[in-house]
């Protein structure tokens, strides 16, 4: 058997295995009771408006794939233009992944509020289950379009090392610049409608009309509901499935380039799409962890899942690295070595979520600092909650650093690349654990809405809980892995352009110039974001208020809200600001690339990826405390619900919010976009040196 041949069908394996796996929890998730009428009805308001919500942002989206793919294909020659059908396909399947996420993740919310009613492990049973399906989707997706464009291309090319390196891959990573692209308008996108809807809903219900988060008197509370899945299910995925895609085609890349024989280098480029597959199978062993035991909590039963996946992937390496790599001598010393740095990344997965967890998690030290703050008001939440956010970031990128020594340690930039992969090897459960969050969140607003019992909350209340530290550790794990991709890709590229860093000079002032623009870009980017939020925030605040000044029965409960016209607000805002901040992302390597050359576009690289990872982890970590500080208020500390100090916590929160939830996820998708597109256009430039 070839090695390409193991590769392809390593590749068909873990997909099969990942999309028969979501297909047959669908249906099961499909076949869930759904008994009160009102649940149905009000689960079927947030259901369509998430739906219409995506169908409407891929109609946007689709003359945007249409103008790149003409792009690509008249911009390449020969076989190089299947690069365009390949970033349709990438773009295809990253749309595909979160629409499933969405239908499924809009099926599971009510179905779990329904299973709360028999108790809590009956409930994270239906939870989970919706978030495996969207975690095993991305996967089975992600490894099924690069089986597609690596089987097509073999058709029409006789293989060799050379031809693999520098058509092949090339045409794989428009795949990648497919699903990045997807994943940044579905990040920035998802996350203004969410913002919008979550601060409407929160200023005006919770702090002008003293009324409970989730009631189903609140105008905005559909929206937000619906947001919690366009934001968190659909964006969540899409920015996972593009870090996947990224370091898979970055490290064979990087593998096909590395010295040593042809053969050592068709097995190091093949050898990322053994890990992929093995880590499919490890994640679907570590779901059947995730069983609730009697006197446990769900976090506990999570983690069994998780750590058990990492160790079983772990293992998995190792057979992979021996029997792929064992009796190669190359220039980093042999498998024990590539073993050891996919494991690296394991561990420094963890501990970027670990660290996540302590910033952000209810009942820490620095989440109790945010506590007390707000007992003086919204000026000191703020201002400590912003410290907590900027000391956040220093130990997180002391492990993402000790990561990529180690890694060219072991192994030169294509350790770094396993490292990364090795990351996200158990994408599928990871996945899982965090698109369970907005689930169990989900859950929890439906049975305030249908008035279910107080025993049922309680249940919903704890799997929230749980979910709102699960959606900070995703948040911290996908700002580590975007940090490393990044890097992959960006060695990518420097690989493919011909040039050696030793050729680049920090005192070139191109380089400069390259290295403050990529630095400033995030905040531009940041800014759009956030003014985008602002814009359409005001605008819900002013329906809602509108709603209670003429319709006083909606508070009486005579008259019913006008729920579409708040998701409509969402809709509108959030498809209209989307396009600049992400046409600046693609944008601006191609104008920085054309114009100021290789070395000025390399320094934007360099800035974008110090700037955009740190200002990612201060945004995020930030705004999860904010977050968690006002559930600690909530659940009695400080006085409680309705107290002065619950009114800070409702404005620091809500400045976090669009922090967590759009700005800070989005830097993530934008440092990988931007280096993406240099990767892609990496072989013009070359032919412009």
């Amino acid at each position: 058997m070839s090695l390409l041949n193991m590769g392809l069908i390593a590749l068909l394996a873990g997909s099969v295995l990942a999309l028969g796996y979501a297909m047959n929890r669908t249906r099961w998730v499909f076949k869930q009771p759904v008994q009160n009428e009102r649940l149905k009805r009000i689960s079927g308001y947030v259901s369509e408006g998430a739906m219409a919500f995506l169908t409407r942002e891929f109609s946007v989206l689709l003359p945007f794939v249409a103008i790149v793919a003409v792009f690509l294909a008249v911009s390449n020659q020969g076989i190089l233009r299947f690069q365009a059908l390949s970033f349709v396909l990438g773009a295809g399947t990253s749309a595909l992944a979160g629409f499933i996420g969405m239908k499924v993740a809009t099926a599971a919310n009510s179905r779990t509020t329904h299973a709360a009613r028999t108790g809590i492990n009956e409930a994270l049973k239906v939870s989970f289950t919706g978030g495996s399906i969207m975690g095993m989707s991305v996967v089975g997706l992600a490894m099924f379009g690069i089986l597609v464009i690596l089987f097509v291309a073999g058709l029409f090319i006789e293989f060799s090392i050379e031809v693999f390196s520098e058509q092949i891959l090339q045409i794989v990573s428009g795949f990648s610049l497919g699903a990045s692209s997807m994943a940044l308008f579905a990040r920035v996108g998802g996350g203004i409608f969410t913002k919008a809807a979550d601060v409407g809903a929160d200023l005006v219900g919770k702090v002008e009309a003293g009324i409970p988060e989730d009631d189903h008197r609140n105008p905005a509370t559909i929206a937000d509901n619906v947001g919690d899945n366009v934001g968190d299910v659909a964006g969540m995925g899409a920015d996972l499935f593009e870090s996947y895609v990224g370091s898979i085609v970055g490290a064979m890349i990087l593998g096909a380039a590395s010295a040593g024989s042809e053969l050592l280098r068709f097995r190091l480029s093949i050898f990322p799409l053994i890990l992929a597959a093995s880590g499919v199978l490890a994640s679907l062993i570590g779901i059947r962890f995730v069983r609730i035991k009697k006197g446990r909590s769900p976090q506990k039963a999570l983690n069994t899942g998780t750590f058990s996946a990492a160790a079983i992937s772990a293992l998995f390496t190792f057979v992979a690295a021996w029997f792929l790599l064992r009796g190669e001598s190359f220039e980093f010393g042999g498998y024990i070595r590539i073993f050891i740095a996919s494991v690296l990344g394991m561990v420094a997965g963890l501990s970027l979520g670990l660290l996540t967890e302590y910033y952000t998690g209810t009942g820490t030290r620095p989440v109790k600092q945010i506590v007390k703050a707000c007992e003086t008001g919204p000026a000191t939440t703020l201002i400590t909650g912003m410290g907590v956010g900027m000391a956040s970031s220093f130990l997180p990128i002391v492990v993402i650093v000790i990561a990529i020594i180690l890694g060219n340690l072991l192994a030169g930039l294509y350790g770094v690349a396993i490292a990364a992969l090795g990351m996200l090897m158990t994408l599928g459960i990871q996945l899982a654990v965090d698109a369970y969050g907005p689930i169990a969140d989900n859950a929890g607003g439906l049975a305030e809405m249908s008035e279910f019992p107080p025993e049922v909350r309680e249940i919903t209340d704890e799997l929230d809980a749980v979910g709102n530290t699960t959606a900070a550790i995703g948040k911290g794990f996908a700002i580590g892995s975007a940090a490393l991709t990044s890097i992959i890709l960006f060695s990518a590229f420097q690989k493919q352009v011909g040039i050696t860093l030793e050729d680049v000079s920090l005192l070139n002032p191109l380089v400069i110039s390259g290295l403050l623009l990529g630095a400033v870009i995030p905040y531009l980017f940041s800014s759009l974001a956030m003014s985008a939020i602002g814009d359409a925030a005001f605008a819900m605040i002013e329906e809602v208020r509108r709603q209670f000044r003429e319709k006083p029965g909606i508070l009486q409960e005579t008259e019913e809200p006008d729920y579409k016209r708040c998701v409509d607000i969402s809709t509108t805002s959030a498809l209209k600001k989307m396009m600049l901040p992400g046409i600046i992302a693609i944008v601006t390597p191609l104008l920085v690339g054309f114009l100021g050359g290789v070395n000025m576009l390399l320094g934007l690289l360099i800035g974008v990826t110090a700037s955009g990872v740190v200002l990612a982890i201060f945004m995020a970590n930030s705004g999860g405390a904010w977050d968690n500080a006002k559930k600690m208020i909530e659940s009695g500390d400080s006085h409680g619900k309705g107290s002065e100090a619950h009114k800070a916590a409702v404005v620091g929160d809500t400045v976090g919010d669009p922090f967590k939830d759009t700005a800070g996820p989005s830097l993530n998708i934008l440092i990988k976009v931007m280096a993406v597109v240099s990767l892609v256009i990496a072989p013009i430039l070359k032919n412009l040196q």
